[in-house]
């Protein structure tokens, strides 16, 4: 009789609409893969010989094979919510056990560890000054202690000095010293134009170095006497310019060098900085008959910074921000592939372990060897299709009452053979 056969059908779709029901419960899961039920025929003879003609035992579950095609990418507030925008999975340190994930939803932990909600940490190649990964991979974490400061060493300065001005009517005197008793500087009448920027010592403490230009009587010749903090460091230092307003060629490059500066506290006192050598460059100066203007001011030193914001890349490197301007990478993102995905075993909160199905995994960077590229600020969707799903809702339902019906129709059947006299 056919109860077995209608039985299997009964648990075939009992087991369909399972993993139907699975996957409309984690519609809106991050990182969720859908799942499908790859079912076979069951026959109770096979091979050389078998009968042609022999009548199926019914139906079995072959396998539950899952969806890894892309989700929806939705955007977040939160610059560690990462999603992966095409092939590989974050891969997940757990007590030293790796474990592979879609989802991207991460944190930071009591220790700085980048982690999701699991606690698992996100693992990540170490990355050079550069940003530049070496190869090695780590556990990422966010640094949030004070970046170290550097000090000045050079100062770049492309200005540009008014050809049409007369020399001062005042000499310029000096040296000058505003800590002195009584205190002394220069006055407007002593120079033709001036210039500041800010300058850092070893500590990471600020300084106004300031820089006074002089026309003097002879043509396309200046003085340049520098000062920080009010002292004079430096001057007179000569520059001439050609007749079209360039430095010739032959005082190229023209650098104003302070052999050793000592770094003075607010009341004019050594600070415990460092002496420090400083350059400064006008190579890029000119003289034409304009206004005194300062195009361009930099230097290469920084004071010391607090943790900002952190901001990842589409190829996975982070980036700590300070507030002084710098930036650090602290690692990139390493992403894991498999040659066969569907062999993964599926370990709940939307994370795979590897198989021997699975085959080896490889670890690469985003953008690379076929992996896809890491999105910060979103989080990718789960890809079930909730209209596709209870469509096939309603196929399995049908495939129950038909099985149901079969054995419905075989236990009338035997009861008629039952009731012969």
């Amino acid at each position: 009789m056919g109860f077995d056969t209608a039985v299997s059908g009964l648990r075939a779709a009992s087991t369909n609409l399972s993993i139907i029901g699975n996957n409309v419960a984690n519609a809106s899961t991050t990182g969720f893969k859908s799942s499908r039920g790859d079912f076979a025929d069951v026959y109770a003879t096979a091979g050389i010989g078998a009968n042609a003609n022999a009548i199926g035992q019914g139906v079995a579950l072959a396998r539950i094979n899952q969806s890894f095609s892309q989700g929806t990418l939705s955007v977040t507030e939160n610059s560690l919510d990462m999603a992966i925008n095409g092939d590989g999975f974050f891969t997940l340190n757990d007590n030293g056990s790796l474990l592979y994930s879609r989802a991207g939803a991460f944190e930071v932990d009591r220790e700085g560890y980048v982690v999701n909600a699991q606690g698992h940490r996100l693992v990540s190649y170490v990355t050079d000054d550069a940003g530049l990964a070496t190869g090695q991979t780590e556990d990422l974490r966010i640094d949030a202690s004070l970046i170290q400061p550097s000090a000045t060493n050079r100062s770049d300065l492309l200005v540009n000095i008014d050809s049409r001005v007369t020399p001062p009517t005042v000499a310029w005197g000096g040296p000058y010293d505003a800590f002195a008793a009584p205190p002394t500087a220069p006055t407007p009448d002593m120079y033709n134009a001036s210039t500041a920027l800010t300058v850092y010592d070893s500590l990471g403490n600020s300084h106004v170095q300031s820089l006074f230009f002089v026309k003097t009587a002879t043509p396309n010749e200046w003085q340049v006497h520098t000062m920080i903090d009010g002292v004079t460091t430096s001057g007179p230092d000569t520059v001439t310019f050609d007749d079209s307003g360039q430095l010739p060629a032959a005082s190229l490059p023209l650098q104003i060098n302070i052999a050793g500066w000592t770094p003075l506290d607010p009341l004019g006192n050594p600070n415990g900085a460092a002496v420090q050598p400083l350059v400064i460059d006008l190579s890029s100066s000119t003289q034409f008959g304009s206004d005194f203007a300062v195009n361009s001011a930099v230097q290469d030193g920084y004071t010391t910074g607090q943790l900002r914001n952190v901001e990842v890349g589409d190829s996975g490197v982070v980036f700590a921000r300070f507030t002084n301007g710098q930036s650090r990478a602290l690692g990139q993102v390493a992403l894991t592939s498999f040659p066969n995905p569907l062999g993964l075993q599926p370990l709940g909160n939307t994370s795979w372990a590897e198989t021997f199905a699975s085959g080896q995994p490889t670890l690469g960077a985003p953008g690379s060897s076929g992996l896809g590229v890491v999105q910060s600020g979103a989080l990718e969707d789960s890809n079930v299709e909730v209209t596709e799903q209870l469509v096939d809702m309603i196929v399995a339902q049908r495939d129950f009452q038909a099985n149901a019906q079969v054995i419905q129709t075989e236990d009338a059947i035997t009861q008629t053979v039952i009731n012969l006299r």
